[in-house]
């Protein structure tokens, strides 16, 4: 599979020319380790929030998955509710909510025959900016990591565009530079002719700590299933028995836009 091309760009650039401060070409191997998604999670007991997009192995239908996980009180209260054609976070006991600054957005929102998915209240910026004529990468350049030290939570999105039986999709994270906030790294990674049984993780820490170290590298490969129960099975019952606290994926017909959405909330 041929690798894409990153984009990291600092906090310095100067977004009105598109100034590219820096340029990575991986270096990796074309072939890509294929992943396990359940061991991947099962693995790690803490990758925070974490974005999975890709395609059915029949080739028929778009794959986006997004979970949320918490350690803290605030952040394990919430559920996931639909909101028009996306979903936004609530508070599931309300007089416990104690700041809703980082944790009570839209995760998902759809314009026209774009769906986007993020971690945070840059659904809104992506939505704001696709509107405008700008691109995913370019909407994302007035956003950096959370302010939330000492962990600066890395910010990822993705957004898939189905339309006339073709499909693709970007994925995004801004994070700090190795915990320092005066800089911003961006990382942009695009996936045209997307690959039948194949998609990609991306998730906001490489694993639990104090203080959470960021992801690193690039978007993991992994194995998507057809079903999109057996998929939503294999994320939530992989997913560390503690800290989970909502799930939501989305199969859409790639010939017609129609979709299926499953959610599913630990607090009932």
């Amino acid at each position: 599979m041929k690798k894409p091309t990153a984009w990291v760009l600092t906090a310095e650039d100067d977004v009105s020319i598109q100034a590219v401060f820096y340029r990575i070409h991986f270096t990796m191997e074309d072939n890509m380790e294929l992943l396990n998604l359940s061991e991947e999670l099962k693995n790690n007991a803490y990758p925070g929030r974490g974005i999975v997009v890709g395609k059915t192995p029949d080739g028929t239908h778009a794959v986006i998955a997004y979970f949320i996980m918490g350690r803290s009180e605030n952040s394990r209260n919430r559920v996931f509710v639909e909101e028009g054609e996306g979903i936004r976070t609530q508070a599931f006991d309300p007089s416990k909510l104690e700041d809703p600054s980082l944790i009570i957005y839209a995760p998902v929102r759809v314009l026209g025959n774009d769906m986007i998915v993020t971690n945070g209240d840059q659904t809104d910026t992506v939505y704001e900016g696709l509107e405008q004529g700008k691109t995913f990468e370019v909407s994302l350049r007035s956003r950096e990591f959370e302010p939330d030290a000492p962990n600066y939570t890395p910010r990822i999105s993705g957004v898939m565009h189905v339309e006339n039986g073709t499909y693709g999709y970007q994925m995004s994270i801004l994070k700090s530079n190795n915990g320092d906030p005066s800089q911003c790294n961006r990382y942009t990674f695009s996936y045209d002719n997307c690959v039948a049984g194949e998609g990609h993780f991306i998730h906001t820490y490489m694993h639990d700590g104090n203080p959470l170290p960021s992801f690193e590298g690039e978007p993991k490969l992994v194995e998507i299933p057809d079903d999109i129960d057996a998929f939503t099975e294999l994320l939530w019952s992989s997913l560390n028995e503690d800290n989970k606290v909502s799930l939501f994926t989305r199969y859409i017909d790639i010939a017609t836009g129609k979709y299926e959405t499953r959610i599913v909330n630990k607090n009932k």
